[in-house]
């Protein structure tokens, strides 16, 4: 087994409860870790055999595209792209950010985490 780490994919999305922050949107960071089989892509030196983080990517980018009230429900639409997508994986840590958040204090970022395996 390995794992795959996407760190920091930097975000431009509109998430949130209030009407302010659907109107302004706000900076988001997301950390996307996956568990996988790659003993048939080391050997293989082949693209097809592996994850293709290029493709986790795109899957967080996307989602975080379309708004959410919350950041747990933006959370658990790309793990499930993630296993539904890409078979491979078997287990996935996300942590998505709100940086800077409007919640009256100085408070550099509010983050959820999820994980899940594969059921």
């Amino acid at each position: 087994m390995g794992i795959i780490k996407l760190k920091n994919i930097r975000t431009f999305s509109f998430h949130g409860c209030l009407v302010e922050e659907s109107k302004i949107g706000s900076d988001y960071s997301v950390d996307l870790e996956i568990k996988a089989d790659f003993s048939t892509s080391c050997l293989s030196d082949d693209l097809n055999d592996t994850v293709d983080y290029v493709h986790l990517n795109k899957i967080v980018v996307e989602e975080m595209a379309i708004r959410s009230q919350l950041l747990e429900h933006v959370g658990q639409r790309i793990i499930n792209r993630v296993f539904n997508e890409i078979p491979q994986v078997t287990k996935v840590i996300l942590g998505v950010s709100k940086l800077n958040p409007p919640i009256g204090g100085d408070v550099e970022s509010v983050t959820i985490q999820l994980k899940e395996f594969r059921k």
